[in-house]
């Protein structure tokens, strides 16, 4: 043990000593979410500041505030060419108009991207502190980084002691580690909003279609988080999700979420990455029944695919009356980005017993937009086509999409529409000779 503290020592350095070797055109590929390391990305765009770095190349997934505040900041966009695999509030407008590149891709597919398709000269990542045994974890930040991480020319880490242990295959050794720094900031904590009233009409909808026993994979928003306070009369549920999230914590220490039942890694809450509260990272941390495994892993259609019962729910931005659903694109631009909802819409239907659930409210912008079009303005991508949407659930109800002709699904779909929205989705519907 003296010996890990020893070569831990001799790898500690500054932020700016850990950063000085990195040369122009070098390709960065940070953590994402609590994985970035705060202190070295300040480091980094001092040196561009400066002028002693430049054209260097950055890879983030969803980068966070502070991110905006150094190394996305606009005055350094002419050193640092800044690559988006997810789009954020952070980068948005970046990418929107053409300072920051938007990288299509299926989440669970990054760590190949890494591995296969990019030659990374550094990763930098936060990490929890050093255990008996030698092992950093990559705490809330398994996703693509671990991967990153061992096909990188040089690893720098951030440690903090508000980063929790996590089990699984989250354990990086200091002997893979090139340099180590410290910095004990809190960690960036996302609250659960409170749900709108359509929220809570889904989130009880869409909580009687899950069984007893089943394992539920939760996405991004408030029609998920709603959806949790509806499963606690549920039993034995189990957890096999690309997030986890602080509503997650709350049925398992109420009994709600066991995993017993589960078929792949039973008792386990898997996940690939954490976002949410204080309480959340504290319960998460040394906590047998977490494990993280890489996004490689957790994402995998097929690896989904063996939690029988398993249940996907996620939300939507839009539909059209074929049943093809956007979830990234809002007026002509990059909203956000596929992340992993088609890896669970797919992953969750080939399971035994399995649901793809895509939730939305009917309306946006305060009722006067319908979600439910007739078609996708030209050039508005697809997220989740129209071959694989299973459950769509809105406030005015849940249709099953699977096995239905094209008049079925656009009768089905119109039937969740808003009802002010209603009859001229039904002219549309005739004029595309759908009905």
């Amino acid at each position: 043990m003296d010996g890990y503290f020893t070569e831990y020592k001799k790898k500690l350095t500054t932020p700016e000593k850990a950063v000085e070797d990195i040369k122009d055109g070098s390709t960065i590929v940070p953590g994402m979410d609590n994985g970035e390391p705060p202190a070295l990305l300040a480091a980094i765009a001092d040196r561009v500041r400066q002028g002693d770095l430049k054209n260097i190349s950055v890879y983030f997934l969803h980068p966070t505030e502070h991110a905006a505040t150094t190394i996305l900041a606009p005055d350094l966009c002419d050193c640092i060419q800044v690559y988006s695999w997810f789009v954020g509030l952070a980068d948005r407008a970046g990418v929107r108009v053409g300072l920051n590149y938007f990288v299509p891709n299926y989440f669970h597919q990054i760590p190949r991207l890494v591995k296969d398709f990019m030659q990374v000269d550094i990763t930098l990542t936060t990490v929890s502190p050093l255990d008996k045994a030698g092992y950093f974890t990559f705490g809330t930040a398994n996703d693509y980084t671990s991967t990153a991480a061992r096909h990188c020319k040089k690893l720098i880490v951030e440690v903090n002691e508000h980063m929790p242990r996590i089990f699984g295959d989250s354990l990086i050794h200091i002997s893979e580690v090139d340099a180590i720094v410290e910095n004990h900031v809190p960690l960036h904590e996302i609250k659960p909003q409170e749900p709108e009233a359509e929220s809570e009409i889904i989130g009880k909808c869409v909580a009687g279609m899950i069984p007893d026993g089943a394992t539920i994979q939760l996405g991004v928003g408030n029609v998920p988080n709603a959806i949790a306070h509806y499963l606690l009369d549920h039993k034995d549920l189990g957890i096999h999700t690309e997030m986890f999230c602080t509503s997650m914590v709350d049925l398992i220490e109420k009994g709600v979420v066991t995993g017993r039942k589960k078929t792949l890694h039973p008792g386990k809450n898997v996940f690939t990455f954490a976002r949410g509260t204080r309480r959340m990272f504290e319960f998460m941390d040394n906590n047998p029944a977490m494990e993280s495994y890489p996004v490689s892993y957790v994402n995998d259609p097929i690896v989904i695919a063996k939690n029988e019962n398993m249940i996907s729910i996620n939300s939507i931005l839009e539909v059209d009356l074929l049943g093809q659903c956007n979830a990234e694109f809002v007026g002509g631009y990059q909203f956000s980005g596929t992340g992993g909802q088609l890896d669970f819409v797919r992953g969750a239907f080939d399971s035994k017993g399995g649901k793809s659930i895509l939730a939305f409210h009917s309306t946006a912008r305060n009722g006067d937009l319908s979600r439910v079009v007739p078609r996708f303005e030209a050039g508005t991508v697809v997220t989740t086509p129209r071959m694989d949407t299973h459950y769509l659930v809105t406030e005015y109800g849940a249709v099953n999409l699977k096995g239905k002709s094209t008049r079925e699904r656009a009768l089905d779909i119109l039937s969740i529409a808003h009802p002010k929205f209603r009859d001229e989705l039904l002219r549309e519907a005739e004029n595309m000779y759908l009905l």
